[in-house]
């Protein structure tokens, strides 16, 4: 791992990427008694200067508008100003490409913390029939463990960091260990009353937002601005909850600016990383971690490191994307209140056709928005085609349509194809000179089903209120039915999978790797398949897992 200095301490471990796995490796590792160096890429995080959690539009040089890429239109629209710092679809002297017929697009975050300080907060369980999906159905591969492997890790990191919701006994959505959830907004409401009509599940949702008072943190105050960063840490990011723990023990060494490289192999066959530790683990995203196992090559892995079995950088995934949304004429009705709440969903739509034939492999939840939140740039788009003149009719026309507008967004699964993959791109280097990932990505016709069957539970909803469907998306072409380019979702998985068997797969069930025994791969690198989940709480719980597990190996002198 270059760009650092060597350094004659030894370390037991040294941990790249500070995110969710590697926060919550560092809080479990040195709590457990071991020193930790941890390289981050980018600056240290100074909540009460970086979040811009109570800014007002005025007081930004754009006015919360921004520039740049936008998270649905990369290329072409405004961004919001305000999001916690770092996130970004590209960053300066930081290429990757798509191979020809491909688009793919790679989020990163150059802080400590990385991408969980502005991630959604959506913090969902995989279901026992994840880890087998392939048993049900034939398609992609078995886990190597098992829902009852990972359980006791989810119950340790909700009770830990905080997860809301209710129990409800809902086999595709399992229960968890769960702080009581706000209430539900108005325009949430009206969503479930007609779900319920049309017999679609709907029910509060499960946030890593603590709404009691939790291991010294305060409860959320409802301001809804979550994606600007939490101040007062009431919703979970890694440099806020997992990293202070760690450094509290005086076993952990932070090194900031420290870009890696690549791992380096001692003459004994292990990985001695960038100080001599006594085994390494990437955290640096399922992304980030293959490229530098990819870059790592020696005598003994000319493929990479680890990539005795050639898969590294295979069954990339991204979760299945689609988005809606339409007038719904009785929010025009709604007497103006304090709508704010968390800074996301109240209720959601967990996957409810698990129990019948579709024309589809596996499922999707649906994520509500919309609503009377704080108004922003570009708010009223959506339900006005065109918005002139001045004035007291402007401001009329405005005030009509706040709020109006509800949306839907649907996030699926996609089965590993041998069509989307990453690897080193032979004609690319940062500005470190370290070469670059270039992305091949595909879908098959199961997402295309899939995003077709979610525009269409869409518009269900909105036509059964009396309301009117404004989402008009192609059958063909690029993007059919509104299909999200791959990387868009931000739910990259699978680069470096767990599996028993060493010629298809880069590690153990433990996330170790079966060609080096002291290298761990924590983040989502190591996942098998991505159901229709957000991975977040998933990469904790593997972490957490594979720390203990690590941590034990440690303490036999098995590393």
């Amino acid at each position: 791992m270059a760009q650092v200095s060597r350094s004659p301490k030894v370390y037991d471990v040294c941990i790249v990427g500070s995110g969710a796995a590697g926060g919550t490796a560092a809080k479990i590792l040195t709590e457990g008694g071991l020193s930790v160096v941890m390289l981050e890429a980018g600056p240290a995080l100074d909540p009460s200067e970086d979040f811009k959690e109570h800014v007002w539009p005025y007081e930004l040089p754009h006015r919360g508008a921004g520039v740049g890429g936008h998270a649905l239109e990369p290329e072409n629209s405004l961004e919001n100003e305000f999001i916690a710092p770092t996130g970004a679809w590209s960053i300066e002297g930081e290429p990757y490409s798509s191979a020809p017929g491909s688009t793919f697009r790679w989020y990163r975050s150059r802080i400590v913390g990385g991408r969980t300080n502005h991630w959604g907060r959506i913090a969902l369980r995989f279901a026992p029939v994840d880890f087998r999906a392939k048993t049900r159905d034939g398609l992609g591969d078995d886990w190597p463990i098992t829902y009852d492997d990972l359980a006791p890790y989810y119950d340790k990191v909700e009770s830990y960091i905080g997860v809301f919701g209710t129990k409800e006994n809902i086999s595709s959505a399992p229960d968890g260990i769960f702080l009581p959830p706000p209430k539900p907004r108005c325009n949430e409401v009206l969503v479930k009353r007609y779900c319920d009509k049309l017999g679609i599940l709907c029910i509060p949702s499960r946030m890593a937002i603590i709404t009691r008072a939790l291991n010294g943190r305060v409860a959320c105050h409802y301001c809804g601005q979550c994606d600007r960063g939490c101040k007062t840490a009431s919703n979970f990011s890694s440099s806020q909850v997992m990293i202070p723990p760690a450094q509290d023990t005086g076993r952990l060494t932070l090194i900031t600016h420290a870009m890696a490289r690549e791992v380096l192999m001692g003459k004994d066959g292990k990985a001695e990383g960038v100080s001599y530790a006594k085994a390494v683990m990437l955290a640096a995203s399922a992304c980030e971690s293959a490229r530098l196992l990819l870059n790592s090559k020696s005598s003994q892995f000319p493929d990479g490191l680890a990539n005795s079995s050639g898969v590294v950088g295979r069954y990339l995934t991204d979760s299945v994307g689609s988005d809606g949304g339409g007038y719904f004429p009785q929010m025009e009705k709604v007497p103006p209140h304090n709508h704010d709440g968390i800074g996301g969903m109240h209720m959601y739509v967990p996957w409810w056709k698990f129990d019948r034939q579709n024309d589809f492999p596996r499922g999707y939840h649906i994520e509500l928005w919309g609503g009377r939140h704080m108004p922003g740039v570009r708010m009223f788009h959506e339900t006005c085609d065109v918005v002139e003149g001045y004035g007291v009719g402007l401001k009329q026309r405005l005030r009509k349509d706040y709020g109006t507008y509800l949306g839907f967004s649907g996030r699926g699964e996609m089965i590993p194809n041998s069509d989307t993959y990453c690897e080193i791109d032979p004609d690319s280097v940062d500005q470190w000179g370290i070469p670059t990932l270039r992305f091949h990505f595909k879908w098959s016709d199961h997402e295309i089903k899939l995003a077709k069957d979610m525009q269409e539970t869409f518009r269900s909803i909105v036509e059964a209120a009396g309301g009117t469907y404004t989402t008009k998306t192609l059958t063909d072409g690029p993007n059919p039915y509104g299909i999200a380019d791959g990387g868009v979702i931000i739910h990259e998985i699978g680069t470096a999978r767990m599996g028993g068997d060493p010629k298809t797969s880069v590690l153990n069930g433990y996330c170790q790797a079966h060609d080096v025994k002291n290298l761990f791969v924590t983040d989502a690198a190591g996942f098998v398949s991505n159901p229709d989940k957000n991975p977040t709480l998933t990469i904790m719980a593997v972490s957490w897992r594979a720390s203990e597990y690590l941590l034990g190996e440690a303490k036999k002198g098995n590393l």
